[in-house]
């Protein structure tokens, strides 16, 4: 149980650095699910921690089957507030914590596909002026001027609706054919 012990306190001294600045906050979370007496709830004050470091590392997390990606700024921010309300019997899950990084997950992607339409806007903007990366396209034929050649565009693939073979009567078919020569005539395709 020493050993055990022992081993569970170092791996949460370990852990603690890696927080960062987001040590204080993360201790304060922690502590809502009732770790004390440390003595006997190491064991579970590391797990805590442990689940704590995979979701800053991996910035994303998952809720009802969908994964958010959030920044761990953003992680800040939602253990803030968690920390700041008022618990009476602590917390069993992370569930509360989630609900609330959806949210802020959700403010920096839209942030994000604001910054990066701004960001089309502006490049396209540029290329319509007739420069690319700043530069001026008529300045020099030898300077890097569009296109440049080790670029090349190609059109997205084509993708058909696979559809199965129709099986039609000869009045269906002959019904379609009708229309197709109306709509010729309609745009002047047959006289």
């Amino acid at each position: 149980m020493e050993l055990s012990h022992d081993g569970d306190l170092l791996a949460i001294i370990k852990m603690l650095n890696s927080f960062g600045k987001h040590n204080a906050l993360v201790c304060a979370y922690t502590e809502l699910f009732g770790i004390t007496p440390l003595k006997t709830k190491t064991k579970k004050w590391r797990l805590l921690l442990d689940e704590m470091k995979r979701l800053f590392d991996s910035e994303s997390f998952s809720y009802q089957k969908k994964t958010y990606e959030i920044s761990q700024t953003g992680i800040a921010e939602a253990l803030g507030i968690v920390v700041h309300h008022n618990f009476p019997d602590g917390l069993e899950s992370h569930n509360y914590l989630k609900k609330i990084m959806i949210g802020i997950a959700e403010r920096e992607a839209q942030a994000a596909g604001r910054s990066a339409e701004k960001d089309l806007r502006k490049r396209e903007s540029a290329l319509m002026s007739g420069s690319r990366d700043g530069k001026s396209l008529t300045s020099d034929v030898n300077d890097s001027a569009y296109p440049v050649p080790e670029e090349s565009v190609e059109p997205p693939p084509v993708r058909l609706k696979s559809m199965p073979e129709a099986h039609l009567t000869d009045e269906q078919r002959e019904a379609n054919r009708r229309r197709l020569k109306a709509l010729m005539k309609g745009i002047g395709g047959e006289k």
